[in-house]
C-alpha cells in the first residue's frame, strides 16, 4: 500500500513539479530580457516534456530499460488513440495544412527512423537489438533539425500570438524552480520504484508497466492541455501539443536516454514500435477521411477503440 502510494503521488509531484519549473523558469528568462518566443520555443517545450524525461532519465541510470522505452512508445500511442481521441469526441479537429504535410510527416518519420535504430537483428543479423549512444546521438541530430523547423515557423507567427509570462519576484522564481526541480526528481524516483515492485509482484514485464501505468500518467500533460484546448475550440493547440509531444518523445528524450545508457529492445517491443508506426500512419490517414484535414467525432471513438484492443493485446501477451 505504500508503494502505490508513493506511485500516484509520485504523478502528482512530477506534474506539478514540470508546471512549477516552466512558470518559475518563463518568468525568470522574461525578467532577463529573454522574448517570450524563446522562452516558448525551449523553457515551455521543454517543461511539458519533462515528466517522460525524468522517468527516462531514472530508469536509464538505474538500468530499467524496458521501462524507458515503454514509457516512451506508450506515451506516442496514448497521445494519438486516447488524447486525440478524447479531443476530437469534445470537439472536432481542424488540422492546418502546414500540419498535415510537415510536422505530421516528420512525427511519422521521427517512428521510422528509431524502427531502422532498434532493427539490429533483423537488418544485420545482430544476436540482439540495442538503441546505442551513436544512435541516441543520430536522434538528438534530428531533434535539433526538427528545433530548426519550429523556430523557422515560429519567427512567421505574428507578435500577439505569443504569450508574455507572468511577472514575479526573483525569489519566488527561483523558489518555483526549485521546488519544480524537486518534484519532479522525488515524483520521477518513487514512479520507478514503483513500476519495478508492480512488475515484480504482478509477475509481468516491466515494459508492459512502462507502456500502460507509467506511459499514461506521464501523458496527463498533455491531456489536459489538448482537453482545455478542444473545450475553447483551439484544434492548433491541441493537436500540435501532440504531434510535437510525439517528435520530442522519440528524438529528444529516447536520444538522450540511449546516450546514456544503450537500450536493448526485445523482441516484444520490435511490435510495439510496428504498432506506435501503425498509428502514426492511421492519424495521417485519418485527415482524409471523411471530412478532409479533420479528425470527427465518430473517428475519435474508433481511436479510442483501438486503444482498448491494444491494451486487451497487452495483457494477452503479458
Amino acid at each position: 500500500m505504500i508503494t502505490l502510494g508513493l506511485f500516484i503521488v509520485g504523478f502528482i509531484l512530477l506534474i506539478k513539479g514540470a508546471d512549477y519549473l516552466v512558470i518559475g523558469a518563463s518568468s525568470l528568462a522574461f525578467r532577463l530580457g529573454i522574448a517570450p518566443l524563446v522562452i516558448g520555443l525551449t523553457i515551455v517545450a521543454f517543461g511539458t516534456s519533462a515528466p517522460e524525461l525524468v522517468v527516462n532519465l531514472l530508469a536509464s541510470f538505474s538500468g530499467n530499460t524496458d521501462i524507458a522505452i515503454g514509457n516512451i512508445l506508450g506515451s506516442n500511442i496514448i497521445n494519438i488513440l486516447v488524447i486525440l481521441g478524447v479531443t476530437a469526441i469534445i470537439y472536432p479537429l481542424t488540422v492546418q495544412k502546414s500540419t498535415v504535410w510537415k510536422e505530421i510527416p516528420f512525427a511519422l518519420l521521427a517512428v521510422v527512423v528509431l524502427a531502422f535504430l532498434a532493427s539490429d537483428a533483423l537488418i544485420d543479423g545482430a544476436s540482439s537489438s540495442l538503441l546505442t549512444r551513436i544512435d541516441g546521438l543520430v536522434l538528438i541530430s534530428f531533434f535539433v533539425i526538427f528545433l530548426y523547423y519550429i523556430v523557422t515557423i515560429a519567427k512567421q507567427a505574428p507578435a500577439d500570438t505569443v504569450d508574455k509570462p507572468a511577472k514575479m519576484t526573483l525569489g519566488r522564481s527561483g523558489l518555483l524552480i526549485f521546488s519544480g526541480l524537486v518534484g519532479l526528481v522525488v515524483g520521477g524516483k518513487w514512479i520507478v520504484d514503483g513500476a519495478i515492485v508492480f512488475a515484480q509482484n504482478m509477475g509481468v514485464s516491466e515494459a508492459l508497466i512502462g507502456l500502460t501505468i507509467v506511459a499514461i500518467g506521464t501523458s496527463l500533460p498533455e491531456l489536459a492541455t489538448s482537453v482545455v484546448a478542444a473545450f475553447k475550440k483551439n484544434s492548433d493547440i491541441a493537436i500540435g501539443n501532440i504531434v510535437g509531444s510525439n517528435i520530442f518523445n522519440i528524438f529528444w528524450i529516447l536520444g538522450i536516454s540511449a546516450f546514456i545508457t544503450p537500450l536493448p529492445f526485445s523482441e516484444a517491443m520490435s511490435t510495439d514500435i510496428l504498432v506506435t508506426l501503425g498509428v502514426s500512419v492511421l492519424l495521417f490517414l485519418a485527415l482524409f477521411i471523411g471530412k478532409r484535414h479533420t479528425i470527427e467525432k465518430w473517428q475519435g471513438v474508433g481511436f479510442l477503440g483501438l486503444y482498448i484492443l491494444y491494451i486487451i493485446f497487452l495483457l494477452g501477451r503479458g
